[in-house]
C-alpha cells in the first residue's frame, strides 16, 4: 500500500485542470476564451505597422478584408486592435539627395487619405487623449511615426513641421547611417553615435513633444540619446538581444535597463529573426551556401540553375519560424528585468514579409498573444499595461516634457 502514497501526493500537487490531457486542453480553451474577451475590453495599441509602405503606389481598400498584407479594418477589429502608429517609412537611399522630406510628406498624405476615404472605419489621432476618447467609436485609430530621420534633412524646423502634420515619433535611422546618427545595420560608424546635428535634434524633439525611437540605431547612439534626452525614450519595434546574441538590432539587457530607468518602453517586434536565434541565422547560412554554389560553378545570380538550387535548398532546409509563445517570452523577459510597465507591442506587421511567427500572422491574432501571457500568469491589469497603457503613459510623459505642447 505504501507505493500508492507518492502517486497520491503527485496528484494532490498537480494544478487543477492539468491532471490529464483532456483537462489541459480544457485549460487552454479557458485561456483562449479569456484572451478573446480581454482583446475586446483592453486598449490594444501597436506602435509600428508598415501599412503606408504597403499601400504606397498601390492603394488597396483596407476597410474590408484584404487577400494579402497583415493589416485591414476587418482583421484589426477581429483581433481587438484599437490604435496603430502607421510607419511613415523613408528609404535610406534617399539620404542626402534632397528627396527624403518630400517622400515622407507623400506617405503622410497617404495616411490622411485612409481616414478621408473610409471615415466610418479609420480616424486620425494626435494624442493619448484622442485615443481614449475615440476608441469607443469602433474605428481603428491612426497615429503616425516616421521611420528614418533622413526626412529632417538637416533642418531643425522640420521636427515641428512633421509634428504639425501628425508625426509623433521619429526612428532616428534605418538601415544605414544618416546625418543624425549611426545605424545598427551599417558597419560604417560614421559618427560613433550621434552627429553634432543629431545632438541638437534630440533637444528639439524633446521641445516639440516628439517621441525619440531608438529602434535601428547603434548601441553608441542609444546610450548618447539616453544621456541627452530630458523625456522618456521608446523603442517602437525591437526585441531582446538575450535571445539573439550578437544581433545589435535588438536591445541588450543593459540597454533595456537604461531605457526603463528613464521611464521608457520597449515594444517587442514580431519578426521571427528578432525572436529566435535559429530563425535569424538560417538566412545567413543560406546566403553563404548559395554564394559557395555560385563560386564553385562560376554562375551569375540570375542563372536558372541558381533558382533551382534555392528551391532544392529550401526543401531540405525549411524556413524556421518563431512562435507566438516566443513573443510572450520576450515580453516576460523585459517584465522580469525591469517591470511590466516598460514593455509593449510593436509588431512590424506589413513590414516583415514571410517571417511572422506561427500564431501571429496578422492583426487578427493578438488574442493568441494575450492567451500566452495568461498562461505565464500575467494578470488582466498587467495585460492592459502591455497591450496599450504603457504606450499611452510614455506618450503622455513626452507631451508633459514638451514646451510646444503647453503652448496655447
Amino acid at each position: 500500500m505504501h507505493l500508492l502514497y507518492p502517486m497520491i501526493f503527485v496528484l494532490m500537487m498537480m494544478p487543477a485542470g492539468l491532471s490529464s490531457g483532456r483537462s489541459a486542453a480544457g485549460r487552454d480553451d479557458e485561456f483562449r476564451e479569456r484572451a478573446h474577451r480581454l482583446s475586446r475590453e483592453v486598449l490594444i495599441v501597436d506602435t509600428h505597422i508598415d501599412v503606408p509602405e504597403r499601400l504606397h503606389g498601390k492603394i488597396v481598400d483596407i476597410s474590408v478584408r484584404t487577400p494579402d498584407g497583415d493589416f485591414d479594418y476587418v482583421r484589426a477589429k477581429s483581433g481587438g486592435l484599437d490604435a496603430i502608429f502607421a510607419a511613415v517609412f523613408v528609404p535610406s537611399i534617399l539620404e542626402g539627395r534632397g528627396k527624403a522630406k518630400a517622400y515622407a510628406d507623400s506617405m503622410v498624405d497617404l495616411v490622411h487619405s485612409c481616414a478621408a476615404r473610409w471615415p466610418d472605419h479609420f480616424a486620425l489621432v494626435n494624442s493619448p487623449a484622442d485615443v481614449v476618447r475615440l476608441a469607443p467609436t469602433g474605428k481603428v485609430l491612426l497615429a503616425m511615426g516616421m521611420e528614418n530621420g533622413a526626412a529632417i534633412e538637416g533642418t531643425l524646423a522640420n521636427v515641428r513641421y512633421f509634428y504639425d502634420r501628425g508625426i509623433r515619433y521619429i526612428t532616428l535611422a534605418h538601415s544605414r547611417n544618416n546625418h543624425i546618427c549611426d545605424s545598427s545595420y551599417d558597419p560604417d560608424r560614421k559618427w560613433n553615435g550621434l552627429s553634432p546635428f543629431g545632438v541638437q535634434l534630440i533637444a528639439e524633439m524633446n521641445r516639440c513633444g516628439m517621441m525619440i525611437d531608438v529602434s535601428h540605431v547603434s548601441d553608441s547612439t542609444f546610450y548618447q540619446v539616453i544621456r541627452l534626452s530630458s523625456a522618456p525614450v521608446v523603442a517602437t519595434h525591437s526585441s531582446c538581444r538575450a535571445f539573439t546574441p550578437g544581433f545589435e538590432r535588438n536591445m541588450s539587457d543593459e540597454m533595456i535597463k537604461a531605457l526603463a530607468a528613464g521611464g521608457g518602453v520597449i515594444h517587442v517586434n514580431f519578426g521571427s529573426a528578432f525572436l529566435n536565434d535559429e530563425a535569424r541565422r538560417q538566412p545567413e547560412r543560406m546566403r553563404r551556401d548559395i554564394d559557395r554554389f555560385l563560386k564553385q560553378r562560376g554562375l551569375k545570380k540570375d542563372d536558372p540553375a541558381v533558382k533551382k538550387y534555392k528551391e532544392e535548398y529550401l526543401k531540405e532546409h525549411p524556413q524556421v519560424y518563431a512562435d507566438v509563445a516566443d513573443v510572450a517570452k520576450h515580453i516576460d523577459h523585459v517584465a522580469k528585468l525591469v517591470g511590466v510597465a516598460h514593455v509593449g507591442i510593436g509588431s512590424d506587421f506589413d513590414g516583415l514579409g514571410d517571417s511572422l511567427p506561427t500564431g501571429l500572422k496578422d492583426v487578427s491574432q493578438y488574442p493568441n498573444l494575450i492567451a500566452e501571457l495568461l498562461k505565464l500568469g500575467y494578470s488582466e491589469e498587467d495585460i492592459r499595461k502591455v497591450c496599450g497603457e504603457n504606450t499611452l503613459r510614455v506618450w503622455e510623459e513626452v507631451d508633459r516634457c514638451s514646451s510646444v505642447a503647453k503652448e496655447p
